[in-house]
């Protein structure tokens, strides 16, 4: 029996994957509550979203987990349409790029819906899962991390599971909220695993949580660079050089409380993302703390995030494109003042992926 978090109740943990923990939350949501349906562009296909619909699908058929055509607009207007008539519709897009398609609902409708019609007539509580990640030849229109985007809109959640627990425990938070919420999920975690509550166990958006613990640097992360910072601070770690590392678990809301205490702690600050810096999530980061504790900074804050331009097409191309471990390690050192040579490069989350899409 392990404590989950802090809670004062103890839970039965087993080891799952993080699409095996996806897939559980949506199962055990659907039993809970009739209301739930999962709605989306094959996921009724035998892969079922890389695992992650296949068993709701093959428990409650086609009458709740409903297959639809290249129709993100209509379904997204569709799906606000079930929210505010008492469904809880669960969207998966397996390609978050093509969210943006679905932005007009998203924003115009349902993250304004209770300000708009009060309280009293409910919100719109749509979920929205879209998958993001890497590969080499998906092109600049497959490659994008769209979660600052919606994270810009007041009236939406907006959550970056790192850990099977967390990609659970927020799925199960968004499915039972009145708060629309955008859950993007990074494809290349889908096969780690990870200690799993079985109950039906929610974890709240806006309270983050230390990955691990460190006195020298603190590095905020969201989603996949969470894992890639762990694996950087790990390196560092031979080196003398402590790392903390935060994982936000959710964008909007923001846990500012927890950044600001890692940093005032350390002393020095890199946010790593994968997305763009300029205008994003890392740029928020750098803006809480500048505007909280800009006596805390020993060393200017440092950005590991994509160059600024669009995805290329091509594997030696997008291997240098894509952030990871290694950026991390050079800017925690240069955050450090110091330098440390021999240093191997770290395998990019992506080996063995067979590619092209």
């Amino acid at each position: 029996m392990t404590v989950n978090r802090g809670m004062e109740r103890e839970w039965d943990m087993r080891t799952l994957t993080y699409w095996q923990a996806v897939s559980e939350a949506t199962v055990q949501c659907m039993q809970a509550d009739e209301r739930v349906l999962v709605v989306g562009e094959g996921v009724d296909d035998f892969r079922g979203t890389y695992g992650t619909t296949k068993e709701a699908f093959a428990r409650f058929g086609p009458d709740r987990v409903v297959d639809v055509p290249n129709s993100e607009n209509a379904t997204a207007g569709l799906a606000v349409g079930a929210a505010v008539a008492g469904m809880r519709p669960l969207v998966v897009h397996t390609r978050a790029d093509f969210m943006f398609l679905a932005l007009d609902a998203l924003v115009n409708l349902a993250a304004k819906w209770r300000y708009m019609y009060g309280g009293d007539k409910g919100g719109a509580p749509v979920v929205m899962r879209g998958v993001v990640g890497r590969g080499w030849g998906q092109g600049a229109t497959h490659s994008q991390s769209p979660h600052a985007t919606f994270g810009h809109y007041a009236g939406l959640h907006v959550a970056t599971p790192a850990t099977p627990a967390d990609a659970k425990g927020l799925l199960i938070t968004a499915l039972t909220s009145d708060t629309p919420t955008i859950l993007i999920e990074n494809r290349s975690l889908y096969p780690l695993t990870g200690e799993v509550p079985e109950e039906l166990t929610p974890v709240p958006l806006g309270a983050g949580r230390v990955a691990r613990a460190g006195t020298d640097v603190t590095v905020v992360a969201a989603s996949l660079m969470v894992y890639e910072a762990e694996r950087a601070a790990e390196q560092l770690s031979a080196q003398g050089i402590s790392v903390e590392v935060v994982d936000v678990r959710s964008i909007r809301p923001l846990d500012d409380t927890i950044i600001c205490e890692s940093v005032a702690k350390t002393g020095r600050l890199v946010v790593a993302d994968t997305s763009w810096a300029r205008y994003g999530f890392a740029a928020e980061v750098a803006a809480v703390v500048a505007e909280r504790i800009p006596e805390a900074l020993r060393s200017p804050v440092r950005r590991v995030t994509l160059p600024d331009c669009p995805a290329p097409v091509s594997w030696p191309l997008e291997e240098a494109f894509n952030p990871s471990a290694t950026e991390i390690v050079k800017a925690c050192l240069a955050a450090c003042d110091t330098t440390r040579s021999g240093l191997p490069a770290l395998e990019t989350v992506t080996a063995g992926f067979q590619g092209p899409y």
